[in-house]
């Protein structure tokens, strides 16, 4: 693998016509891939598609907008989270925007039984955190205090779009920062990016949704995850055959791939 995408959605129906074409895309440039489940249904199909192809694994879990939809189910989790090809638990945090602040409590609850799994098989977390509009309703605070009281393992702070402190509070406590496309276009993860270390920062894409730069608007697809890790090397001012190998590595040895 030249590149790796650590967090992308090939098991959401905007795939379900052409995943195979976009597994294609990206292997013919070298490019691996982890599915992360949102549900269970999509956690099950995410290990399908894994089973079927050797640089792609899978993360289930139950995304903390999906809660209302559908009641957590801890040992049909549990027998996903043990497949020799499933590498994490989740997504799974707060979401204080979508999901809204009110439904904190049972949004913890749901994150502290996918820690358990987490723990029960040594598997790291997949984080989803989004803050809401008013300052107190802050997901990465939030998620900070549950980690250092239940998890034994650490993970990846997906799609990061917190402060350089926050940023750096889950840096210490072991957990990785991935970045998105939305890199390619917005120049406020700049100062995250340039102050995260090369042995802590991971690529992904968060395919179908937020394409990079010069794919706006399109379905975004895991072969984009190239313009990803560009765009880190770019902004930490590293050569990209320095930062490529880094970025792969990290991967690697967070999800034992």
């Amino acid at each position: 693998m030249k590149y790796i995408d650590i967090h992308c959605h090939l098991n959401l129906e905007q795939f379900d016509l052409d995943y195979k074409d976009a597994i294609s895309r990206a292997e013919e440039k070298e490019i691996g891939m982890i599915i992360v489940g949102t549900n269970l249904k999509t956690s099950e199909k995410a290990i399908k598609i894994a089973e079927e192809n050797k640089n792609i694994w899978a993360i289930v879990g139950l995304h903390p907008t999906e809660i209302p939809c559908e009641a957590f189910d801890y040992d049909s989790y549990l027998k996903l989270a043990q497949h020799k090809k499933v590498v994490g638990i989740g997504e799974t945090g707060f979401d204080y925007f979508r999901h809204g602040y009110e439904s904190k409590n049972t949004q913890r609850e749901i994150f502290e039984k996918q820690i358990a799994i987490a723990n029960e098989v040594k598997k790291p977390l997949m984080l989803h955190l989004r803050s809401g509009i008013n300052p107190d309703e802050n997901a990465y605070k939030d998620a900070l205090e549950v980690i250092k009281n239940h998890s034994k393992v650490n993970g990846d702070a997906h799609f990061f779009a917190g402060s350089w402190e926050e940023g750096k509070n889950f840096l210490d406590l072991g957990f990785r920062l991935s970045f998105t496309g939305v890199i390619t276009f917005a120049r406020n993860y700049d100062e995250i990016i340039i102050n995260t270390p090369l042995n802590m920062i991971m690529s992904e894409t968060d395919a179908p949704f937020v394409a990079p730069v010069p794919h706006r608007g399109e379905r975004n697809e895991p072969v984009y995850v190239m313009e990803v890790a560009h765009t880190i090397a770019s902004i930490k001012k590293e050569p990209l055959e320095k930062v490529l190998p880094h970025i792969v590595d990290n991967a690697k040895k967070l999800f034992l791939i």
